[in-house]
């Protein structure tokens, strides 16, 4: 049988086929794509923001004013991967690539190289050695290891992030080992370059650290328990904690940075009800680079740290519900400073999001949103139709202590 990789490529002209034609007398050298899985999904929403304005909209990750008031496309995600198999000495590879503004925002540009509407989110081959269960290893750009929500919006249970999802590192360039001691509980430890999302990237960009970057790095470890069968209603729940520190932070670029992660997702005697909870704290230490639009400022040292409460009711086949409360905060002047740097963030934030999402049609997810966040610090924080600046005492003005968001997402999986 002629696989479709094959008849693809006849048919773009890549191979003859008459060589097709002789596939089935000898083997081809492009057999091996025959193994190889294309997956992907478009991702769409549309987004209203109650009030006087946008320009201080909560710019929480993948938000902020450039999404609000209109019809957006988030982003084109494309996954060509070949899975390991199950032989001692298994290889295989993984390449994720955003197209859109999504891509923008994930940033995972090479050094020096422009904002750009495409991204690599993750390119890895993956190695697994033979001791005990099976050690594997990532090589090349992967996902964080920390994080209760995932940069897959088809994997959240809202459509909007998290303040906690926002602070959090998002891509390594690196090695990742992970290992499996049983069904229940599994490790991954990495060294990467630096703690932001950028490929290639050294610790010594745009720091004191200049020159030194073999020594510099980024290193991270996390856990997972998984509850057995027989713990009753609680069986299959889930545990995590992580950390990830290292130079040249997301939040801070040219700081030291460290991210601590808990979180946990429990089943309840209630059919169709899951629970869940996260703790997210990060900080940073003072950094020499410059704000933006504050020249001769340095970002100061902050702390930041996220609450998280989940619940996902799963209704019947078709609808299910998903919440999320939030509680984070940011040290105060590092919170007016981001404010002016474009990241959108009070001192303080108390965040209510309510889901609903029903799978009408089949292979796309359809949801409807409502979010509402509150500046607990007391500051005019959302709204306006002013840019964000800063004023004596480092303080941002907007119009409003709230912000109201309707939302609708419609994702297509391939």
């Amino acid at each position: 049988m002629i696989n479709k990789w094959t008849i693809g490529l006849a048919a773009a002209g890549a191979v003859s086929w008459a060589s097709v034609a002789r596939g089935e007398e000898a083997p081809s050298p492009l057999s091996s794509l025959s193994s190889t899985v294309l997956s992907g999904y478009v991702d769409t929403s549309a987004q209203w923001n109650l009030g006087d304005g946008v320009s201080h909209a909560p710019a929480y990750k993948y938000g902020g004013a450039s999404r609000a008031d209109g019809f957006n496309l988030d982003v084109i995600k494309l996954t060509i991967e070949r899975p390991l198999d199950e032989s001692q000495f298994a290889a295989g590879y993984k390449v994720d690539l955003f197209f859109g503004p999504d891509a923008e925002v994930l940033a995972t540009k090479s050094t020096a190289a422009a904002a750009s509407d495409f991204a690599v989110k993750q390119a890895y081959v993956v190695l697994r050695a033979p001791v005990g269960n099976g050690l594997d290893f990532k090589v090349g750009v992967f996902d964080s290891v920390i994080g209760y929500e995932s940069t897959e919006a088809t994997e959240n249970p809202n459509f909007t992030r998290s303040w906690g999802h926002t602070f959090e590192p998002s891509e390594h360039t690196g090695v990742l080992a992970s290992y499996h001691v049983n069904e229940h509980v599994a490790f991954s430890a990495g060294v990467a370059d630096t703690l932001s999302p950028q490929i290639n990237g050294r610790s010594g960009s745009g720091s004191p650290l200049a020159g030194q970057n073999e020594s510099y790095k980024t290193y991270m470890a996390s856990t997972s328990l998984t509850a057995p069968s027989d713990w009753k209603f609680i069986a299959d729940s889930a545990f995590f904690a992580g950390i990830v520190s290292g130079w040249n932070g997301g939040i801070a670029p040219g700081a030291s940075q460290q991210n601590y992660y808990l979180g946990a997702t429990l089943n309840t005697p209630v059919n169709g009800l899951r629970v869940g909870g996260s703790f997210d704290y990060a900080k940073t230490d003072k950094t020499l680079t410059a704000v933006a639009g504050v020249a001769g400022t340095p970002f100061p040292s902050f702390e930041a740290h996220s609450f998280a409460g989940y619940m996902s009711y799963q209704v019947f086949d078709k609808l299910s519900l998903h919440g999320r409360l939030e509680y984070a905060d940011i040290t105060p002047l590092a919170a007016s400073l981001a404010q002016g740097a474009g990241i959108g963030l009070p001192s303080s934030v108390l965040s209510t999001t309510v889901t609903a999402q029903y799978d009408l049609w089949k292979n796309v997810l359809s949801r409807v949103e409502l979010r509402w966040d509150h500046a607990l610090d007391g500051t005019d924080a959302f709204g306006g139709t002013t840019p964000m600046h800063i004023q004596s005492g480092h303080t941002v003005t907007g119009s409003q202590q709230d912000s109201f968001i309707i939302a609708a997402n419609i994702i297509y999986k391939f």
